[in-house]
């Protein structure tokens, strides 16, 4: 006669146990779990560069898709493992809303399996959950959620605008996108509880201090920490938490901006502000006149490396003539120490 559960070893019991509870656990448990365990992992890939790739423009002012989809395999061939299409760098307000979706069909088709996709999305709540939707469809990973744009905001309502926006696409990893330092770690900590796949922020305020007590009052551990500042900011904020930092850089000199990745996870300070001192000149050119240039700067180098028309459209400006020729001169700087 076969051996009944209760005659059955201790050990042999309870696998028996643990195995007829899994079996009758509920299939949306499982799926739930499943989909914790992915967005845990997605988690851990935003310790990175997080790319913010550029719309490059034909003369005629329209989207020049062949080079947007040049420089991204580009960028991933070089290194890059997290892209983020319609970012502030991709022009995404000067972008119409099929612009929008079409580059994040471009991204993920030319990034293949290589990269994950974490796509800009915001403006209105129906827009930003239409577009996260979308992205969803088309095999995005993650979406940023732009800053709220409305000049009436309070605090529940920031919480209500990126709930929507999470509760619509759960699967989905949500990066918030933080540039107003009125926004606390409670109200991120309650937007955490309230919605498991919000899992990362990227913190575009320039103050470290700041950013370190949000952080921890929101959960240092419970999200990824990205400095929204790129790279002049990333030592700091890395001192205070952060394990990762956003780059428009890394579509011009992809070797420089994940050099400083691995001299900061390395935890080699010193190499990190080598490469920091190395970047900075091209950096202040962006952030010069309240970052007039902050596009500009990128779509010149990379026009004078032939891989991208300088046009860019308003209310940006394409760069003037005199700082051509600085940003002329770090190029050949980067040659000559064989980033690029």
């Amino acid at each position: 006669m076969s051996e009944s559960l209760t005659d059955s070893p201790p050990s042999l019991r309870a696998l028996q146990s643990q195995e007829t509870q899994k079996a009758l656990q509920p299939q949306e448990t499982q799926e739930t779990q499943e989909t914790q365990e992915t967005l845990e992992a997605l988690r851990a890939r935003l310790s990175a560069v997080v790319a913010i790739p550029v719309t490059p423009f034909q003369a005629d002012g329209e989207v020049d898709w062949d080079a947007h989809a040049a420089l991204i395999d580009r960028s991933v061939a070089r290194g890059v493992r997290v892209l983020t299409p319609n970012g502030n760098t991709g022009e995404y307000y000067a972008l119409t809303e099929a612009e929008a979706s079409r580059a994040v069909e471009s991204a993920i088709a030319a990034a293949g399996q290589r990269a994950a996709v974490m796509a800009g999305v915001g403006l209105s709540t129906a827009h930003a959950v239409a577009a996260a939707r979308h992205a969803r469809g088309k095999g995005a990973v993650a979406v940023m959620v732009h800053q709220p744009v409305h000049p009436y905001r309070s605090a529940e309502g920031w919480v209500a605008y990126h709930r929507e926006i999470a509760d619509a696409v759960p699967e989905l990893g949500v990066v918030l996108y933080i540039r107003d330092p009125m926004i606390t770690g409670a109200q991120v900590r309650e937007l955490g509880e309230q919605c498991p796949n919000v899992i990362g922020v990227k913190y575009a305020i320039s103050d470290p201090v700041r950013f370190a007590a949000v952080a921890r009052d929101a959960g240092l551990d419970r999200f990824a920490w990205i400095c929204g500042l790129a790279e002049p900011y990333a030592p700091a904020y890395w001192a205070m938490g952060a394990s990762g930092f956003t780059s428009g850089l890394v579509n011009v000199v992809p070797a420089l901006s994940l050099g400083m990745l691995d001299a900061l996870q390395k935890k080699d300070y010193e190499a990190a502000m080598t490469a920091w001192e190395t970047i900075r000149g091209f950096e202040e050119l962006r952030a010069d006149d309240a970052s007039a240039d902050n596009v500009s700067v990128v779509k010149e180098a990379l026009a004078q490396l032939g891989l991208a028309s300088r046009k860019v459209r308003p209310p940006s400006r394409e760069l003037p003539a005199g700082r051509r020729e600085q940003v002329a001169a770090l190029i050949a700087r980067w040659r000559e120490e064989g980033w690029l």
